[in-house]
């Protein structure tokens, strides 16, 4: 048996790859490049719903890593703008909840019994 002959067959007893050819079964291209925030960006999205600025800080960092590696991420984008609108909107409800209990306690309709 010689090395320089292509017709026989090697110690395995298999013909020796030719090269040129894809194996079976395999795409002749590289696979399409998979978005590293896409998972990051439904996370902060769902996020937002429950807890407003966690969703908006997670969001944001999806979009980061997206735009990085030169991609669109809507559910980052969509996360960012739901995660600023309910971190505001919380912030406006804390600021009437707390007027709202400093004017009960100064109208004295409050009183405490002991």
């Amino acid at each position: 048996m010689t090395q320089n002959n292509p017709e026989e067959k090697n110690s395995y007893g298999q013909q020796p790859q030719q090269y040129g050819q894809p194996a079976y079964g395999t795409a002749p291209y590289g696979a399409p490049a998979e978005d590293p925030g896409k998972t990051l960006g439904i996370i902060g999205l769902v996020l937002c719903f429950v807890f407003s600025l966690a969703g908006l800080i997670v969001s944001i960092i999806a979009k980061k890593k997206s735009t990085e590696a030169g991609f669109t991420n809507t559910p980052a984008n969509v996360g960012v703008i739901l995660g600023w609108i309910f971190t505001i909107l919380g912030v406006i409800g804390i600021i009437i909840y707390i007027i709202a209990i400093i004017a009960l306690v100064n109208s004295g309709t409050m009183t405490t019994t002991y």
